[in-house]
């Protein structure tokens, strides 16, 4: 699970890239979410506690910093985890980059009300890859995973 946001897999967060088996050796290829990522680290720590857990001792893990990571990577099901969990999940790529006149921090919908009438507080939230955002409407605070 990723460790700041528990409800969602590193697998739906799109952070496992590939698994490989290269002359009977495991090999587990990552992409951080954010270069210097200080999750990395804990993430790295319990890939190896589960492999170790189901028997596999002869394992490498790959840190893959190109391509970069783009919120293009998560599940459908780990938008709707972190929805659900209370944090407003990316927009979709195309949307942002095809309207002329949109701004990312006009349009996002409060995942608790599920209004649209939402202002930024900030672009960085509890970590470098959210944005603290508040609803107008319910006016309460929730973090908002910034498409990259």
């Amino acid at each position: 699970m990723d460790p700041e946001v528990p409800v969602l897999s590193i697998i739906d967060l799109g952070i496992v890239r590939d698994v490989k088996i290269n002359n009977d050796q495991l090999e587990v290829i990552i992409t951080p979410t954010y270069t210097g990522c200080p999750a990395m680290d804990m993430i790295r720590t319990n890939i190896d506690a589960v492999l170790a857990q189901h028997g596999i001792s002869d394992f490498h893990i790959t840190v893959a910093l190109s391509p970069a990571w783009t919120t293009d990577w998560m599940s459908e099901h780990g938008k709707e985890k972190l929805k659900a969990f209370g944090i407003a999940p990316p927009m979709p790529k195309q949307l942002v980059c095809n309207a002329a006149l949109f701004h990312e921090e006009d349009a996002i919908q409060c995942p608790l009300c599920q209004s649209y009438n939402t202002k930024m507080i900030s672009r960085f939230g509890s970590t470098a890859c959210k944005a603290l955002y508040q609803c107008n409407d319910c006016h309460e605070p929730f973090d908002y995973f910034k498409c990259h």
